[in-house]
């Protein structure tokens, strides 16, 4: 009896911390893959960041998950009242350990220090995404904080100028562009008023199960079994290492995959796993 209600004890204790601790996943706004018939010149066009998705509140920043990160008290202190959205990003080719950084449960100052918190959107302000853009900007300016970046947005013309700066930003080390409708006020969601562009398509689905391998992969993982956000379910069994076979992703995780383009029922064509979403908490 004693100890049926001191676990009880513990659990509302527990539960209690837990909540303090966690959060809700923030609303954000996500990209879509670029369509053909996109007119570029209504877009602002950036550079697009591979790291790792933060939300900052005006008081913490937190992982698009929900999870909080736990940056240094410098780091925090240095960010400004607004509501920002952007990456934490370490430098190009340094997404690894750019993501072994952030989510350190205690931070190292000398590891935040190549930490650049690229600010593309705030969140919830008023005004198309022109004058946000501008006042991401002002905002950062006024912050006078090294590691504190407004991603730069400019104008392009033509779909064949967005290919010349997709190849030079690739060429650099680079991800991919990002075209945002500059008349477009603040919205969340996965809406048409923000693409992608990069070199190969990459979405996300939930892993759901396992094919056993065969062959040399005997006694591993030969294959993921997903479910992508529309419901339709798929199998990625290439882009793993050996490492990831022997100990592949929880069911339940996020993973993103990249394929080339689509097939007459669908699917991805040619999905290949490519990492777990590392914003997801």
């Amino acid at each position: 009896m004693i100890v049926r209600e001191f676990f009880a004890s513990f659990c509302v204790v527990f539960g209690l911390l837990f909540s303090h601790f966690t959060a809700a996943a923030p609303d954000l706004l996500l990209a879509k893959e670029l369509p053909a018939q996109v007119v570029v010149k209504d877009y602002l066009i950036s550079e697009k960041y591979d790291g790792v998705r933060a939300y900052w509140d005006g008081k913490a920043l937190w992982f698009r998950g929900g999870g909080q990160i736990h940056a240094p008290q410098w780091f925090v202190d240095g960010l400004p009242p607004e509501a920002l959205d952007g990456e934490l990003w370490l430098a190009y080719g340094g997404f690894e350990r750019g993501v072994g950084i952030v989510r350190q449960s205690t931070p190292v100052d000398a590891d935040w220090r190549q930490i650049k918190y690229m600010v593309f959107e705030l969140p919830n302000a008023t005004g198309d995404f022109a004058s946000r853009a501008a006042k991401i900007a002002q905002i950062v300016q006024a912050a006078q904080q090294p590691y504190l970046r407004a991603v730069k947005q400019y104008r392009l013309q033509t779909r064949e100028q967005v290919q010349r700066d997709l190849d030079a930003v690739v060429r650099a080390g680079g991800e991919g562009l990002m075209l945002h409708l500059a008349s477009a006020p603040y919205q969340t969601g996965r809406v048409d008023v923000l693409y992608k562009l990069k070199p190969t398509s990459d979405a996300e689905a939930v892993v759901i199960g396992y094919i056993n391998g065969t062959g040399k992969y005997t006694g591993m993982m030969g294959a993921l079994r997903v479910r992508a956000d529309d419901g339709r379910e798929f199998s990625i069994g290439t882009g793993f290492s050996d490492e990831t076979r022997r100990a592949p992703p929880a069911i339940g995780t996020v993973v993103t995959y990249k394929f080339r383009g689509l097939t007459k029922n669908g699917l991805p064509r040619f999905a290949s796993y490519w990492r777990v979403r590392v914003d997801a908490k």
